[in-house]
């Protein structure tokens, strides 16, 4: 079938990492052998996870980790919801979305092409281009299970897609250590659905990030009638400096947002600078691992197909992520992949199977005249190289659930 496709040029190498210290629990190979850091985590989220008033809706999934999903969407109102939205899009709309994907072709690293491609201003066009790439995307993902616009870590390989999710997101209140009452800053906050989630399970209160007017109104709109106070900002993550004041925050976390960073170690002193002392940092990003050679012509033409299924314009390693850390000043304490056994692809694969199926049928949706053409146009696009991304999963080359946990010294 015809997909909309997009040219590309070769991935460049990412720059050379100088030699850093070794960080504890440190593995960025993504494979079984786990550090024993990693280890005993699993063991605890397999024993009942702490109660409170701030988590006290949970259930259990076939008799697995109980999840809190008191503020999770139902999912045949987002999906009717989102799919009225795709429907009622303008041409215009749909074809900022196609173009968006012009910005993938590129790296961050490389900014004489960025220059040469979009002029001096480069950056103000990437930024169009996101906003253009986002308005449409977040509702393709709220008609599956990826309203979050994130695929999460294996965590439980019995739980689906969505506790999978939430299972990750309580990982990441204990590692930073939320407690009722603390103010914690999400970058790249989507729909506000993560931060209900931090906020219902933790008592925190979340300030959202985000670039899409769209998004945030959304987030705004569900966080109200979660009766939570949780604030949202449209703001570009690269617009720098960020629009709140010194040691506002008493934590930090990101799931995958930095894709989209142009300079993670700017951006980390600017974290670090509205950060309280001795405050913690999540991460959960891609990255290129170790095994992934740009040389090689197969693992860079899976790169040019699976860096615009995942709206990643950078190409950052563990080594850069934490060397970037710690030249802005964190300590860094956690640098590992938290998927069962390194690997995220079974995940990958039910999202992709998931799509492809509503693909068929949008397909003959439209040939009967029932749906506008533009359906088959964003779904073609939407699960082009989804098996791709799951091929160099399983190749070990990158990972879109590495995890970073830092602090910020007392002193």
């Amino acid at each position: 079938m015809a997909a909309a496709t997009v040219s590309q040029p070769p991935v460049a190498a990412p720059a050379a990492i100088p030699a850093i210290p070794a960080i504890p629990g440190r593995n960025d190979s993504s494979d079984s052998s786990r550090s024993s850091q990693t280890i005993t985590e699993k063991v605890k989220l397999s024993s009942p996870l702490r109660t409170s008033s701030f988590s006290k809706h949970r259930s259990s999934h076939e008799g697995h980790v109980p999840v809190d999903r008191s503020v999770s969407p139902k999912r045949w109102k987002t999906f009717l919801k989102a799919f009225k939205h795709i429907h009622d899009l303008t041409p215009k709309e749909v074809d900022d979305f196609m173009a968006s994907y012009e910005i993938y072709n590129l790296d961050w690293a490389n900014e004489e092409d960025m220059v040469k491609a979009f002029g001096p201003n480069y950056q103000q066009r990437v930024g169009d281009c996101l906003r253009s790439y986002y308005s449409v995307l977040n509702h393709l993902c709220s008609l599956g299970d990826v309203e979050k616009m994130y695929i999460p870590p294996l965590m439980d390989k019995k739980a689906s897609v969505l506790d999978n999710q939430l299972l990750y997101e309580e990982s990441v209140s204990r590692d930073i250590g939320l407690k009722p009452g603390m103010k914690v800053l999400d970058l790249g906050c989507g729909r506000g659905r993560v931060a209900a989630h931090m906020a219902s399970f933790s008592g925190a209160q979340v300030t959202g990030l985000n670039i899409d007017e769209n998004q945030v109104a959304q987030a705004r709109e569900w966080n109200g009638q979660c009766g939570l106070s949780n604030e949202f900002v449209v703001h570009d993550q690269n617009d720098l400096p960020l629009p709140f004041a010194d040691e506002s925050f008493d934590a930090f976390y990101e799931i995958q947002a930095l894709s989209l960073c142009k300079d993670p170690s700017a951006s980390f002193k600017e974290i670090y600078r509205v950060l309280k002392p001795g405050a913690k940092f999540s991460l959960l990003d891609w990255v290129s691992l170790p095994a992934y050679d740009p040389a090689d012509p197969i693992h860079a033409g899976l790169m040019r197909r699976v860096k615009p299924l995942i709206g990643a314009v950078g190409t950052p390693t563990p080594a850069s992520f934490e060397k970037a850390l710690m030249d802005a000043g964190f300590t860094v304490t956690k640098s590992d992949n938290p998927s069962i056994g390194g690997l995220q692809a079974p995940l990958i694969d039910k999202v992709d199977i998931y799509f492809r199926s509503i693909r068929r049928l949008i397909h003959g949706l439209v040939r009967l005249h029932a749906l506008p053409p533009h359906f088959k146009l964003l779904f073609d696009r939407l699960c082009l190289d989804g098996q791709a991304f799951v091929q160099m999963d399983n190749m070990r080359l990158i990972t879109t659930t590495y995890r970073i946990i830092a602090e910020k010294p007392l002193v």
